[in-house]
């Protein structure tokens, strides 16, 4: 078992701390006694996650606080709706919640953004915590207090800023994580190496196997690593009013697209934003930005991680139409995160639409 690593997120009076260890969800009643203790909880989960985890989560949770009630979504980016957030909050009623209940989330970034978004918007805001049981959640989504829900035409463009009590990571969870969500979930690691840490990268990039072979040390380490770097980012810009955490953007404009046009659950996250940071360094080096070296190591630690690099051709322009949609879009503008070298991204304003759709094909391709 390892000893736990503490990463704190410096927000004053929202500010958190996040512990990352083996064997947390076992002592979770103790872990989380001064946030719970005589309250009423609420605890989300999904139809993956429940079945595994929820039942010695209750039973912790359970030794602390007053009362326990559980809801369980159909797992898949399809329950980040309109319709089930309204089914949510009519059992939140049901359930004799208040503005004294507190929202667990124990589930990937699906039940996080959805729970978060529950807990921001029922009785004007209720406390929240984060219990995150994927890769891409426990280095993203779990940090940071983006919650919220999709609309047909575009991801996550109704939500909040809605921080978390606390964020407890037990790495445990990932011997039961599917190798394909383990693999989504290196996206977004990746990506940190890329947008602000050249060192983090070439750490990865010479660490596959241990990558792969799922090493308890070596993945509290990374995941901390990631923790840091998003807290860093959204301790200097929490509400993305000064444009540094539009850095942590890098590759999702592309993505975005992508799971919208090809259909939510098609594509993983984590998939689609490996083939968008791949399409966002093409862009970067037909401006000249950064060179082929450059566009051929980030190529080969997705694939060495069986991450997916491409999707299929001849939706160029579908792409590009559904980036129009995204919400970070200003005044009808799209600007792009681009890499200059490893560790460091600019904003760039987009180029024609014919550029940014040839951006996704391969050299092959176009």
């Amino acid at each position: 078992m390892t000893s736990p690593s503490h990463v704190n997120v410096s927000l004053g009076e929202r500010s958190y701390d996040i512990v990352i260890g083996s064997g947390l969800l076992g002592r979770l009643g103790d872990q989380l006694a001064t946030h719970v203790a005589n309250s009423h909880v609420v605890v989300f989960t999904d139809s993956n996650v429940g079945p595994i985890y929820l039942e010695p989560v209750v039973k912790q949770l359970e030794t602390v606080a007053a009362k326990v009630s559980t809801i369980t979504v159909a797992a898949g980016e399809t329950s980040k709706s309109v319709s089930i957030c309204d089914g949510l909050w009519q059992q939140m009623i049901e359930l004799g919640a208040d503005r004294r209940t507190i929202v667990i989330a124990l589930g990937g970034g699906v039940v996080g953004d959805l729970a978060g978004f529950v807990a921001a918007s029922f009785t004007r805001g209720l406390n929240f915590i984060q219990i995150p049981t994927t890769l891409l959640a426990q280095v993203d989504s779990s940090v940071g207090g983006k919650v919220g829900i999709n609309l047909p035409q575009a991801k996550n463009m109704v939500g909040a800023f809605w921080q978390p009590q606390t964020v407890v990571i037990d790495i445990d969870v990932l011997k039961s994580l599917p190798d394909r969500e383990f693999a989504a979930g290196m996206a977004e690691v990746i990506k940190y190496g890329v947008i602000m840490d050249a060192s983090f990268f070439d750490w990865l990039e010479s660490r596959t196997e241990k990558i792969l072979a799922r090493d308890p040390e070596f993945l509290t380490e990374l995941i901390a690593t990631c923790c840091q770097c998003k807290a860093k980012v959204v301790e200097e810009d929490e509400k993305e009013t000064s444009g540094r955490r539009a850095i942590l953007n890098y590759g999702h404009t592309f993505g975005h697209a992508v799971e919208s046009v090809f259909g939510y659950g098609n594509f993983l996250h984590g998939e689609a934003i490996s083939i968008g940071m791949v399409a966002a360094a093409r862009m970067a080096k037909k401006l000249a930005m950064v060179d082929q070296d450059f566009c051929d190591r980030q190529l080969a630690i997705f694939e060495a991680v069986s991450l997916p690099v491409n999707c299929p051709p001849g939706n160029e322009s579908q792409l590009v139409a559904a980036m129009k949609h995204y919400k970070k879009v200003a005044l009808g503008k799209l600007r792009f995160v681009l890499p200059t070298k490893f560790g460091e991204v600019v904003l760039v304003d987009a180029p024609d639409d014919d550029m940014i759709g040839q951006c996704y094909l391969s050299d092959l391709e176009s």
